[in-house]
């Protein structure tokens, strides 16, 4: 069975996969398939002790991760996948189920309880087809199924397993062991698919989507008679109005699983929402401002992913009413949704002064220290009008960025929103601070030329600085200490949130030494200091960077992360396994881009690899299209594809090209040396 005969059905489909494995992206495009990938928020929360069987846990686990990407799609990204595939893999031995382990002891147990024995590695699968309807409506259509591989270990001496665990490859496996790779020794026999152990069961996919694609033909009006296919039950969905959907719901049209062919479940309903700019739950527009890759987060990086976007007009919760009638001469009314969207555009640069305003104005840091002043109050600290005041506070109140509320003498207080104390606080984990005076400072000027760069094709900085790019180079990293720092501070922020996207975007377990290249303040390398117990980082940079990056460090400096002065364009580089350019290709032209990855190319052994963190044109989110004119504004480089990446770095012989799209500020694509 290959995936060949439903190629054709699926191209020009937006296929999604909701998990961020390196295994299962691999496995997949192998086999042909063109997708993307949004990996799920979905906690993996679910009691184990409330299924009979671990196939059920596994495949419910699956369910909700697809169904969690198909819903947050039309909000987050103003797209609606027409397919999503979500999957969890887990290893089961005397009746325990064993997921990824949490440290090296926990491996130890888990590698431990499988020396010698038998154990069943489980996969569950769930394909989530989505259905525009003419309303702007979403019917979600669901199949699932599982897989089973038996596997037998062999009996392992402490030696082994400490060995096996100390190289780090367990650390990202369920189970705590990885087939395709070192894990491979451990193993005995095995029966069953191979590749279901590895993390995705490819053959009994392939004979999903064929039976979904050219066996029948599935209706979102009816509910239609189960129908067995290879030891599969599977149902096509029913609809019903739209409702508010639960984080976590269970109403999903299933199948049965592939070992219980006797089973044939009821079809249950599956809720339809709207997207992002109809009237729909969401009673405000956005844009997205951040998100994250890991599904592995702690309480404060979970928080960071449930309030990621920043309303840009002031809809208080409520869909705004226009009265809009038909044009005289035109069939069609304008849709309401449709006018407020352009609205939107046309006030959003109003919506970015206000954020850029307040944040230089210290006005979030000063309610965080003092909640419930009223504008005066608020004035009188800041040095500003009250008028004024009054309206910056009531404009940030709009924004989603402060709260209010009426005393009895009606003068209202203010307070921050979330938004604002996770984001915008000098000294908040995730702050943005230096970048948001980035962008007021540099950015915003620059854009105010936007015309001119268009008409031109060249950056914009003697129109909006009266000087040279050459000029504002030396300023920045020679000449003045202020505006080195505050450059310095806006890559230490996006870095700081950016980074764990980046870092555990793949699997680079196999990696000891990394060398991240312009690596600035060191914030990126510390996150993939933490991702990957067993990577060491040299941070290269230019020496006046390197001599202020102490400014910087975290207060338990991590001896793991080192600094090197040095320019890459000129100098001979630090000996490394995998070498990092994060936010750096962009800001050259062709030419020089070509002569950093011929450097990186000169000490690259084969296996090594390139990990380049940028914003991809051909990503999910307006976002990458905007930052390219950011770039037409601002310097002699640009934003670029996939594909172009991947021609450059294949004239220096690297191949195995992988791209995860984080849904942050940065994708990660990586490479490694033939």
């Amino acid at each position: 069975m290959v995936l060949n005969p439903v190629i054709s059905k699926l191209s020009g489909k937006l296929v999604v996969l909701a998990s961020a494995s390196p295994r299962r992206l691999e496995i997949l495009r192998n086999a042909g398939l063109r997708f993307e990938v949004v990996p799920s928020w979905f906690k993996e929360t679910l009691d184990k002790g409330l299924f009979k069987a671990p196939h059920e846990y596994a495949v419910e686990t699956a369910k909700q991760k697809a169904l969690e990407v198909a819903r947050r799609m039309p909000f987050k990204h103003l797209k609606t996948p027409d397919i999503v595939i979500g999957a969890d893999t887990i290893v089961t031995v005397d009746g325990m189920i064993l997921e990824k382990p949490v440290d090296k002891h926990d491996a130890y147990r888990m590698l431990s309880s499988l020396s010698g024995k038998e154990h069943s590695v489980f996969t569950g699968v769930a394909i989530v087809l989505c259905h525009e309807k003419e309303n702007e409506e979403v019917d979600y259509q669901l199949i699932d199924f599982y897989e089973e591989t038996k596997v037998k270990f062999a009996d392992l001496s402490e030696n082994m397993l400490w060995e096996y665990i100390n190289s780090g490859e367990p650390m990202d496996k369920a189970g705590g062991y990885g087939i395709q790779a070192l894990g491979g020794m451990l193993v005995e026999y095995v029966h069953g698919d191979f590749l279901n152990v590895v993390g995705f069961p490819l053959n009994h996919f392939c004979k999903q989507l064929d039976h979904i694609y050219n066996r029948y033909t599935s209706s979102s009006d009816q509910e239609s008679t189960p129908v067995c296919h290879n030891g599969t039950h599977t149902t096509s969905i029913l609809t019903q109005p739209p409702s508010n959907l639960p984080a976590q719901s269970n109403h999903s049209t299933s199948s049965s699983a592939k070992h219980n062919p006797s089973s044939s479940p009821s079809a249950r309903p599956v809720h339809m929402v709207k997207r992002k700019g109809s009237e729909s739950e969401v009673g405000e527009s956005s844009w997205t401002l951040v998100n994250s890759l890991s599904k592995h987060t702690d309480d404060t990086e979970s928080e960071l992913r449930e309030n990621t976007t920043l309303p840009l007009m002031a809809s208080r919760g409520q869909v705004i009413e226009l009265n809009v009638t038909e044009h005289e001469d035109s069939e069609a009314p304008v849709k309401k949704e449709d006018l407020q969207r352009i609205i939107e555009l046309m006030d959003g640069f109003k919506a970015s002064k206000a954020l850029f305003t307040a944040s230089n104005m210290c006005v979030f840091d000063l309610l965080q220290s003092r909640p419930g002043l009223d504008a005066e109050q608020v004035a009188h600290e800041i040095k500003a009008s009250v008028k004024g005041t009054e309206c910056l506070l009531e404009a940030c109140v709009s924004l989603g960025l402060l709260k209010s509320k009426a005393r009895t003498c009606q003068k209202p207080q203010y307070e921050n929103a979330d938004l604002a104390t996770r984001f915008l606080l000098s000294d908040a984990p995730f702050s943005l601070q230096g970048y948001i005076k980035h962008c007021n400072n540099t950015v915003w000027p620059l854009f105010s030329h936007l015309e001119s760069a268009v008409r031109e094709g060249t950056n914009q900085h003697e129109k909006a600085f009266g000087k040279k790019p050459k000029d504002l180079f030396q300023d920045t990293f020679y000449n003045c200490r202020e505006v080195k720092l505050r450059f310095m501070n806006a890559m230490h922020s996006i870095a700081k949130v950016t980074g764990k996207a980046v870092a555990t975007a793949f699997d680079l377990s196999s990696f000891k030494t990394a060398c991240d290249l312009g690596g600035c303040t060191g914030a990126m390398a510390y996150e993939f200091t933490k991702a990957h117990p067993g990577l060491s980082v040299t941070v290269f940079d230019l020496p006046a960077v390197v001599e202020m990056s102490e400014h910087f460090q975290p207060l338990h400096t991590d001896n793991r992360v080192s600094f090197v002065a040095g320019d890459f364009f000129k100098d001979e580089l630090p000996k490394a396994d995998l070498y990092i350019l994060a936010r750096i290709l962009h800001d050259w032209p062709d030419e020089k881009v070509h002569i950093l990855l011929s450097n990186i190319a000169d000490v690259c052994a084969p296996g090594c690899a390139v990990l380049i963190a940028e914003t991809m044109l051909d990503g999910l989110t307006p976002y990458s299209a905007l930052q390219s004119l950011n770039m037409l504004a601002q310097a002699e480089g640009k934003e670029r594809t996939e594909s172009q990446y991947a021609d450059f770095l294949s004239k220096y012989g690297f191949g195995d090209m992988r791209v995860v799209h984080t849904m942050n500020f940065l994708d990660a694509f990586i490479a490694i040396k033939m």
